[in-house]
């Protein structure tokens, strides 16, 4: 279990694996984003994209998706979070593309009313499978401090 005094400041990691399906993106489009061109090829063709891609909302859902994963690997002792700040949408993505997540810690620090427990930035950036960036943001995660013996 990684409690906050584990957390360095600089690590990095690297996880995940996501294909994106045509299927997906329609369904994901269609219940929480419904612009054209996340729904119809066609649509897409007349627009900067020039083919169907995935809603921004759909690339951060697949992401949740990726770090929850981590985190049944990689156990901590989490509290969940109070925000993402600087999200940016970079490249589109496209079905058939294969995501993965790197992640880098940028400080922490002790709560000062609430001694169990701390904060953390980290800097998350999301890979297609040709190395581009698609989308980063900075999160905030709220982690237990190790309990005394």
């Amino acid at each position: 279990m990684q409690y906050f005094e584990d957390i360095q400041v600089g690590a990095k990691a690297s996880f995940g694996r996501y294909e994106v399906t045509r299927e997906e993106v329609v369904a994901f489009a269609s219940k929480f984003d419904p612009q054209p061109f996340h729904l119809s090829d066609e649509a897409a063709a007349a627009t900067h994209f020039g083919r169907l891609s995935a809603s921004g909302w759909h690339t951060c859902a697949m992401t949740m998706a990726m770090v929850v994963e981590n985190l049944k690997a990689n156990r901590q002792a989490g509290l969940g979070s109070p925000g993402v700040d600087e999200l940016r949408w970079l490249k589109p993505v496209y079905p058939g593309d294969v995501l993965r997540c790197e992640t880098e810690i940028l400080d922490k620090r002790p709560s000062q009313s609430r001694p169990e427990m701390g904060s953390f930035r980290s800097r998350m950036t999301v890979l297609n499978q040709d190395d581009v960036p698609v989308m980063t943001f900075t999160s905030i995660g709220l982690v237990q401090t190790r309990p005394k013996a």
